[in-house]
């Protein structure tokens, strides 16, 4: 038997009083607003930014017609028929300029090269047969043929990116083609992170009695790295009130989102909701989703608060889900909805009979 998703949301998700995953994503991200402070950086050094202003080309791409193949240029007039034979006046290579092309003359061209003035075209050096000093068009041509006109790419004066848009590498090479070493970004968003439990060890530290390594760090730090967060780690903290209450006061002084792994669940040892609730406003806490149910998300005098279980899977889902699009919205970009795909599992959904 293979259950629809529903189905399994519904049968791991039974409990009442639990928002419905749209509608905590809704909640979120209505709390979260875009940074508003920018600086400039050269735009080799702005992947994964986020456009603050509109850029405005100050050229045409491209600069002049020119042609899209090797090949020669012609006024189309001059062949009218196939088989003519036209003596080649000149040789353009990509990079230089030709002269003004003479009434019944072909210039050998090069992709990329300036089309001269008085041709209308350029034959495809396969269609052609150079003999000697002469060329001999096989083919029949059409004006325009095989040309890039001026602007056909970009006009000068249009908007190339929008504010908002996040950098990518084809970006980078968008705002390069039209001459820019410079742009005006937000700035990276603060990000402050600390883990919760008295069992967790860094990383070549021997372990002892019921501790296991604290993956969360490294999984969660990565993650907001890869999204172009600035993060400052306040590590482990003591499974106590008293500590979770002080670390979280500090990281909300110094952060515009605080996001936590463990702590956010109803054990007798899990501080991180109740220290929510004693220093800022806990908005939401259970969330119809399994796995990453225990998400506590709230506001800390001005800075987000975000708590994810301590589950590494369910880190990684909640942070998808729910982190990275307030993560978007509040980097200022403009495309911070996730998009939905629904596709067929390719295994089956084994039911777990409980007594």
């Amino acid at each position: 038997m293979s259950p629809t998703t529903d189905t399994v949301t519904q049968d791991c998700c039974a409990s009442p009083g639990l928002i419905p995953v749209d509608e905590a994503l809704s909640r979120i991200l209505a709390a979260g607003s875009a940074v508003s402070e920018t600086e400039q950086l050269r735009v080799g050094d702005a992947l994964g930014r986020v456009l603050a202003d509109d850029v405005v080309s100050g050229i045409a791409v491209p600069g002049h017609d020119n042609s899209a193949m090797d090949g020669y240029a012609v006024n189309s007039a001059d062949c009218t028929q196939t088989g003519v034979s036209l003596r080649i006046s000149q040789r353009i290579p990509a990079g230089q300029s030709g002269s003004a092309l003479e009434p019944g003359t072909a210039a050998r061209i090069f992709t990329g090269a300036p089309v001269p003035g008085g041709a209308d075209a350029v034959v495809m050096q396969e269609s052609c047969r150079q003999q000697g000093d002469t060329v001999v068009i096989d083919t029949a041509v059409a004006a325009g043929e095989n040309i890039r006109r001026a602007g056909e790419d970009i006009a000068q004066g249009s908007v190339v990116l929008q504010a908002g848009t996040l950098i990518r590498p084809q970006e980078q090479g968008l705002l390069a083609s039209v001459g820019l070493a410079e742009i005006a970004v937000r700035r990276k968003l603060r990000v402050a992170t600390f883990f919760t439990g008295d069992e967790l060890v860094e990383p070549g530290n021997a372990l002892g009695p019921g501790q296991i390594y604290n993956s969360n760090r490294y999984t969660l730090n990565g993650l907001l790295q890869s999204v172009g967060c600035k993060v400052i780690d306040y590590g482990i903290v003591p499974d106590t009130l008293v500590a979770t209450l002080g670390i979280m006061e500090i990281a909300a002084s110094n952060a515009d989102l605080v996001l936590t792994s463990g702590g956010v669940s109803v054990g007798e040892e899990d501080y991180v909701r109740i220290a929510l609730e004693q220093l800022g406003e806990l908005n939401m806490w259970r969330i119809k989703m399994k796995p990453g149910k225990p998400v506590a998300f709230g506001i800390i005098d001005e800075a987000v608060f975000m708590g994810l279980p301590g589950n590494p899977v369910s880190v990684f889902v909640t942070f998808l889900i729910m982190a990275h699009p307030l993560i978007l919205k509040m980097q200022g970009a403009r495309h911070y909805i996730p998009r939905r795909l629904s596709i067929r599992a390719g295994f089956e959904w084994k039911e777990v009979k409980r007594q």
